[in-house]
C-alpha cells in the first residue's frame, strides 16, 4: 500500500496531429499539477485537500474546459459545475451552474461541509458563494477568445462542438445529432494516501455551445464522480453517456461485489458499458493502484505513485 494521485485534463477526439502550440501547454500543465499534487500528499494532506487543490489550479489554467477556460453555452455564458467526494465518509458535495465563482471545486466542497445538502445550483449556488465569501468575479472573466471562436464555430456548423478538433461542416437544422457531442477537457482528480484514504473531484464548463440550463455527469455523483473505500474515480468525455452509464459508480461497485481489481474494473466500464468514443476516467484504489482507461481517441492524463512511477500521457 502506499500514496497514488492521477489526474486528468479531458478525453474525446484529441488529433494525433494536434498543433504543437495546444498541446505543449496542456502537458506542461499536467507536470506542473501533478507535481503540486505529490508535494502535497508528501506533505501529509488529506486526499480530500490534496485534489481540492490540484482541480483548483487546473481551473486556473485557461487552455482546459473548467474555471478561467470553460466554454460557452448557446448564449455566449458560462455555466460551471464542480463536485468533490471523500470516500471513507461518502460525504459529497456538488454545484451547477456557476457564472462568478472564480473555483467552483472549492464552493463543492462548501457546500459539503456547510450545508445539510449535497447539490446547489444557479441562483441558489451563486448566492451561497456569496454568503461564504468564496472568491468572485465578473462573467466576463471566464470568456476568452478561444472560447467565443469555438462558439462561433459551432453555432456555424449548428451543433454542440467538442474541443481539440477541426471545424465541424455547416449542417442543415433538421441534420443537428440530437445528442451533440463530446464535451472534452474536463478536468478531475483522484488521490489516496498510505492509509487507503480516498477522495476525487471534478470541475468542468460543460460543452461548447449547451443549452442553457444544461447539466452534465461532472456534478453528478455515482456517474462523473464517485469514491467509497474501495476506491476514487474522476470521469470525463460525453456527459450524457456517463449519467447513463453510471461510469465513476460501477467501477467501485464491481470491485465491492465482483471483488475484481480496481484495473479490471475500470476497463469494463470503459470498454464494454460506456459507448466507444464516449468516456475515459482516471482512478485509485485503497491499495494504491492507479488506472486511467478510455475509449476515445486520447484523454489528457497524469499519474504518480509512491514508488516513483511518473506519466503524462494524451494517446
Amino acid at each position: 500500500m502506499g500514496w497514488a494521485i492521477a489526474l486528468h485534463g479531458g478525453a474525446g477526439d484529441i488529433p494525433r496531429d494536434l498543433p504543437q502550440q495546444r498541446r505543449q501547454p496542456r502537458e506542461a500543465a499536467l507536470r506542473h499539477c501533478l507535481e503540486i499534487g505529490v508535494a502535497a500528499i508528501k506533505a501529509n494532506k488529506s486526499p480530500l485537500d490534496v485534489v481540492e487543490l490540484v482541480v483548483r489550479e487546473l481551473e486556473n489554467i485557461p487552455c482546459f474546459n473548467a474555471g478561467r477556460g470553460s466554454v460557452l453555452t448557446n448564449s455566449g455564458t458560462v455555466e460551471m459545475e464542480a463536485s468533490i467526494m471523500d470516500g471513507n465518509t461518502k460525504r459529497c458535495g456538488a454545484v451547477s451552474g456557476l457564472t462568478t465563482v472564480v473555483n467552483a471545486v472549492s464552493l463543492a466542497r462548501l457546500v459539503m461541509e456547510k450545508t445539510p445538502h449535497i447539490y446547489l445550483a444557479f441562483e441558489g449556488a451563486e448566492a451561497f458563494a456569496r454568503e461564504q465569501g468564496v472568491e468572485t468575479v465578473d462573467t466576463s472573466h471566464f470568456i476568452t477568445p478561444e472560447n467565443i471562436e469555438r462558439l462561433k464555430q459551432a453555432k456555424e456548423a449548428n451543433r454542440v462542438q467538442i474541443d481539440y478538433t477541426q471545424p465541424m461542416p455547416k449542417v442543415e437544422k433538421e441534420e443537428t445529432i440530437p445528442n451533440g457531442d463530446s464535451q472534452i477537457g474536463t478536468v478531475g482528480c483522484v488521490a489516496v494516501d498510505g492509509n487507503g484514504n480516498l477522495a476525487t473531484a471534478t470541475s468542468t464548463g460543460g460543452l461548447v455551445n449547451k443549452m442553457v440550463g444544461r447539466i452534465g455527469d461532472t456534478p453528478v455523483i455515482g456517474a462523473g464522480t464517485y469514491a467509497n473505500r474501495f476506491c476514487a474515480v474522476s470521469a470525463t468525455g460525453k456527459g450524457e453517456a456517463i449519467i447513463r452509464a453510471t461510469v465513476a459508480r460501477d467501477v467501485a461497485a464491481l470491485m465491492e461485489y465482483k471483488g475484481i481489481s480496481l484495473e479490471e474494473a475500470a476497463d469494463y466500464v470503459i470498454q464494454e458499458c460506456a459507448p466507444k468514443g464516449t468516456a475515459g476516467l482516471v482512478a485509485v484504489s485503497a491499495t494504491g493502484e492507479v488506472t486511467m482507461p478510455f475509449n476515445t481517441t486520447g484523454m489528457f492524463r497524469a499519474c504518480a505513485t509512491e514508488d516513483g512511477h511518473r506519466e503524462v500521457e494524451i494517446w
